[in-house]
């Protein structure tokens, strides 16, 4: 059986070691080894080795590099499991090390996906514009459980969302106040579906923006006309008057007010 003839720490990582066996032709380098799997099996020089015992001393190092470089991982911020098997797996770890480590980081607390869903919400409720509905498909992208993912988005509460589903739309309205009323309210919705909030908080909070024009809206109505006159400019009489006022009702205005646009036209001219 081989024998440990040499035993060296390693120059950049004071960490490792590396173990040198004579199997019957010589001495050199077999492998390396973590400081607590050198403690474990108490290697040593002169120390004999057989077949199985080094297949256990390498399986038992490789959950230490791997659960090594968790760590390192998790010290940037705070992840998933599921992030943790995905990076494993990608930095080509096996299926068995990965298991291996995902146990001992929970046996050390430092997972623990009850908490991350937790600490995620209030993140993102507190420094994001974003709705339950896309926290919980980012939950859910993550590997979250259902049942923490409910739990966690109780610290979200409808009040919190519904206030910030009106700021959303508050600084909407001002940003597309040339738009008809309709357009308007579907510009609102789509919004506030985009960023995630439910049906219920996105028809109260477009409820509760003040959507309506002390001018009725034709001052929006006159800015689209202008629009429209340029691209119809080469139309005359009927032609021109159909096409416009089919082009102002498809944009959201209602036909009062586009006869009232005309009739004013028509004063003025």
């Amino acid at each position: 059986m081989p024998i440990i003839t040499k035993i060296t720490t390693q120059q950049k990582n004071k960490e490792r070691y590396n173990l040198f066996l004579d199997d019957g032709n010589g001495e050199k380098y077999a492998f390396s080894v973590d400081e607590g799997v050198l403690v474990k099996y108490q290697l040593k020089k002169g120390m004999e080795l057989d077949d199985f015992l080094i297949t256990e001393i390498h399986y038992d190092d490789d959950i230490r590099k791997a659960y090594n470089r968790a760590l390192q991982y998790l010290t940037r911020r705070i992840r998933s499991e599921s992030e943790v098997r995905t990076y494993l797996a990608e930095k080509e770890v096996d299926e068995p090390i990965i298991q291996e480590v995902i146990i001992k980081l929970y046996e050390y607390q430092f997972l623990n996906d009850e908490q991350y869903a937790i600490a995620y919400v209030r993140t993102q409720m507190n420094t994001t514009d974003k709705g339950t509905v896309l926290i919980r498909n980012e939950l859910k992208e993550k590997g979250i459980s259902d049942k923490f993912i409910n739990d966690a988005l109780k610290e979200y509460p409808y009040e919190a969302q519904l206030d910030k589903a009106k700021v959303l739309c508050e600084k909407s309205a001002q940003k597309n106040q040339k738009d008809s009323e309709r357009v308007l309210r579907a510009k609102l919705e789509q919004k506030l579906i985009r960023k995630g909030f439910g049906f219920d908080i996105i028809a109260e909070a477009i409820e509760g923006t003040n959507l309506q024009r002390n001018d009725d809206g034709m001052e929006a109505l006159s800015y689209q006309a202008g629009k429209l006159k340029r691209k119809f400019a080469a139309e005359t009489g009927y032609a021109y008057e159909q096409k416009m006022k089919s082009a102002l009702y498809r944009k959201g205005f209602s036909l009062e007010q586009i006869e009232a646009y005309f009739n004013q036209q028509e004063w003025n001219d």
